[in-house]
This record gives C-alpha cells, sequence and structure tokens, in this order.
C-alpha cells in the first residue's frame, strides 16, 4: 500500500530578485518591491513529503526524527536567518525565485533520501504565494 507522509519546516531569510543581465528599470518593472536593493524577507514555510510503501516490520514509511535531522542539516542550517543572495553559494549566480529555491531544497534533500522515495516539495513564500516541486 503506497502512502505519503509529510514534515514541515520554517525559515527566515532575506533575497532580492534580480536579473544582472538587465537594466535597473527593468529589474524594478519586472520584479517591482521584491527588486529593493537592501533586500527584503519572507517567512518560509517548507513542506517535504515522501511518498512509498509502509514497511511491514516497523510500519513505518520512513522515520520522522530522521527526516527532521536531514531537514534540519539540508534546509534550516543552510537558509535559515540568511541572506540567500549573499549568504547560499547556489544563489550568487541564480535568481533566489520561490521557484528556485524549492528546486535547490529538492536536490539537497534528494543527495539524502533513499530513491525508492518518491520527493515532492511544497514552500510557501507567504501565506499565499508557494510553489510543489517533485523533481519533475
Amino acid at each position: 500500500m503506497e502512502l505519503t507522509i509529510s514534515r514541515e519546516s520554517h525559515f527566515n531569510a532575506a533575497h532580492r530578485l534580480n536579473v544582472e543581465a538587465w537594466t535597473e528599470a527593468e529589474n524594478k518593472a519586472y520584479f517591482g518591491l521584491c527588486n529593493n536593493p537592501n533586500y527584503h524577507g519572507h517567512n518560509y514555510k517548507v513542506i517535504v513529503s515522501l511518498t512509498g510503501e509502509v514497511d511491514s516490520v516497523s510500519g513505518y514509511l520512513f522515520d520522522l526524527k530522521i527526516l527532521k535531522q536531514i531537514i534540519d542539516e539540508e534546509i534550516e542550517l543552510k537558509f535559515d536567518h540568511k541572506n540567500l543572495n549573499l549568504d547560499v553559494e547556489e544563489f550568487k549566480i541564480t535568481n533566489p525565485t520561490v521557484e528556485n529555491i524549492s528546486i535547490l531544497i529538492w536536490k539537497l534533500l534528494r543527495n539524502r533520501i533513499d530513491k525508492k522515495y518518491k520527493l515532492k516539495i511544497t514552500l510557501y513564500e507567504t501565506e499565499r504565494n508557494f510553489v510543489e516541486y517533485n523533481g519533475n
């Protein structure tokens, strides 16, 4: 029987959406307030979901204590209370949009979680704006 388990986590981070190849006016017109040269912040909520088969012996799909530890190490330590543009190596060359953040989180977790599990990330930038990414 296949089912899905999820773990919710949070991190607070600042960023600036900006395309270096564009003029200041183009960036401001496209990204609006998100292009603030002094950055702006969000209280992100991330939901990590694993889908797979329940182990017949333990009754677990995946040990949530281990998932919490992986999330702490790969997401919270890397992103929490950071300026994404300046403090996260991948975003020194990639625009830290909610889309790109979710893709990076998925890749970081995929490296730590067995491929037998389907992995989906749901990342809320605000209560109303969120992205879902499952690696496709």
